[in-house]
């Protein structure tokens, strides 16, 4: 993850999304799986806080999901340190998602909206009002989706509304062995696709 990091932003992306876990994820898989799970997120959110590299190139990290109703109180505290002392920087923008899961989010706007209707009766119902209720109302749209691993679907609706004209990357790589050098020869099989955006 480091390295890609490095990757993303000497590439001068400026905005990397990182699904390191869904809620299945979490509540599904056996106990050990998913206190290793949580000791791993303890550890690396507090290296990104403390990261000097982190605050030289100003990068800002928010972690979306339901991880508060599921970690424990070291990686709450631990996230939110990450979330805390990054929170004014505005040059590179790194999300990590945390017991995610794009049906949840979907499924949060439309009670959102719902209850802004039942208070503003009048109120339009459009796609920038879907957008400002989402969890990751303050991200672009998608450009390239990488899946690793030998499946190529999108799982649990991922991002649903921010991939709706996304160029998707599949690989047979697994996750550990998807380092910089994967990484890149997928952004520049990218940089050589046209985009349509549906026409």
């Amino acid at each position: 993850m480091e390295k890609i990091l490095k990757a993303v932003f000497d590439l001068k992306i400026p905005y990397f999304t990182f699904w390191a876990g869904s809620y299945d994820n979490l509540t599904k898989r056996p106990k050990k799986e998913a206190d290793f799970l949580f000791k791993l997120y303890t550890k690396y959110f507090l290296k990104l806080a403390k990261d000097k590299k982190v605050h030289k190139n100003q990068i800002k990290i928010n972690i979306l999901g339901r991880w508060k109703e599921l970690v424990p109180k070291k990686a709450e505290e631990s996230i939110e340190k990450a979330i805390e002392l990054t929170r004014d920087y505005k040059k590179h923008f790194l999300t990590v998602l945390v017991a995610y899961n794009g049906i949840d989010e979907m499924v949060e706007a439309i009670k959102k909206i719902s209850n802004l209707k039942s208070q503003i009766s009048n109120i339009k119902i459009d796609s920038n009002l879907i957008k400002e209720n989402l969890w990751t109302k303050d991200l672009p749209p998608v450009d390239l989706l990488i899946r690793t691993g030998r499946e190529p679907h999108n799982s649990t609706g991922f991002m649903m509304w921010l991939t709706c004209d996304s160029q998707f990357y599949f690989t047979k790589t697994l996750w550990p062995d998807f380092d910089e050098k994967e990484f890149k020869k997928a952004i520049e099989e990218y940089s050589q696709r046209e985009r349509r955006f549906g026409a």
